[in-house]
């Protein structure tokens, strides 16, 4: 990877390794299990053995041979994976280990490489308020490594966000239908419309991101806070009960609002706080997703 300086390509190699040993270990068998291809293409056919369903025996060459044969299917995957990751200003914001735009890039990189291991292509949009780069979906380890890439140190032009424009861009770049993952800390609203249009042709899935931050306000006394989006400033007193009680149910109403609109849609809601396991959150979600498919 060429005009890479040495810290960048250490957090590269470093997703690269956590990443893909979850992926592999960990979330393989929930992937695959929740994202079924398109359908079974015949492979083979072989000697009947000991536990093998006998729907699958092939009575045509049974009758040649003499004894059972059955016949053996791959499934026929071809899906693509797209993710919609929000890279405004809101996602550098941290209090825990890792701030949101790296739990951010780890997820993003944990998909890929569940996608990859699966031989399903992976594509990117990066988005503030408006799209910053797009990375057309691909096979491939080398491809993931980009992807990684460009979730570590794409740098955006704009601060704010806007799910509207990403959703209505997937949906004129992806026409046939794909595994969408939203990755966004969800500090919006209004995109109900867009996300109920792609949530009819495409599987979609949010990721909603927080840190403890900003779901228990700190109590520190007098505290300077900015938007980092709209860069406002003000000054509040953190030590008062009813601030914190009023901040508390705002961000606890604010999620629950995001989740009601993605279920209403059809779509599914993975809530991930980043001082907490989200491949705990993952694997909830898949087997649940699992569990209604049955």
């Amino acid at each position: 990877m060429p005009n890479l300086d040495e810290s960048l390509f250490e957090k590269i190699r470093r997703i690269q390794i956590v990443s893909s040993h979850l992926a592999q270990d960990v979330l393989a068998g929930a992937y695959r299990s929740v994202f079924k291809g398109r359908g079974m293409e015949f492979e083979e056919v072989r000697e009947y053995q000991a536990g093998d369903d006998i729907r699958s025996i092939d009575w045509n060459v049974t009758a040649r041979m003499s004894h059972p044969y059955v016949k053996n299917f791959r499934e026929e995957r071809d899906l693509t994976v797209m993710l919609l990751v929000d890279i405004s200003a809101s996602s550098r914001f941290g209090t825990a280990k890792i701030s949101k735009s790296e739990l951010i890039a780890e997820l993003g990189a944990v998909l890929a490489f569940s996608a990859i291991k699966n031989n399903d292509r992976v594509g990117l949009i990066l988005f503030s308020d408006i799209i910053e780069h797009y990375v057309p979906p691909r096979k491939g380890t080398r491809h993931v490594l980009r992807v990684i890439r460009e979730l570590l140190a794409f740098q955006p032009k704009n601060r704010g966000t806007s799910l509207k424009v990403a959703l209505d861009y997937l949906g004129r770049v992806q026409s046939r239908s794909c595994i969408c993952f939203l990755i966004s800390d969800f500090l919006v609203d209004e995109y109900a419309h867009e996300a109920a249009l792609i949530a009819k042709r495409h599987e979609l899935i949010a990721l909603c991101i927080t840190d403890p931050a900003e779901r228990r306000f700190p109590d520190v006394g007098l505290l300077s806070v900015c938007d980092l989006e709209s860069g406002q400033e003000m000054l509040v007193d953190s030590s008062q009960k009813h601030l914190q009680e009023h901040f508390q149910k705002q961000t606890s109403d604010r999620i629950q609002n995001h989740q009601h609109s993605m279920q209403k849609v059809g779509a599914g809601f993975v809530y991930i706080q980043s001082d907490q396991s989200y491949i705990a959150a993952l694997k909830r979600f898949f087997t649940l997703r699992k569990r209604r498919q049955a």
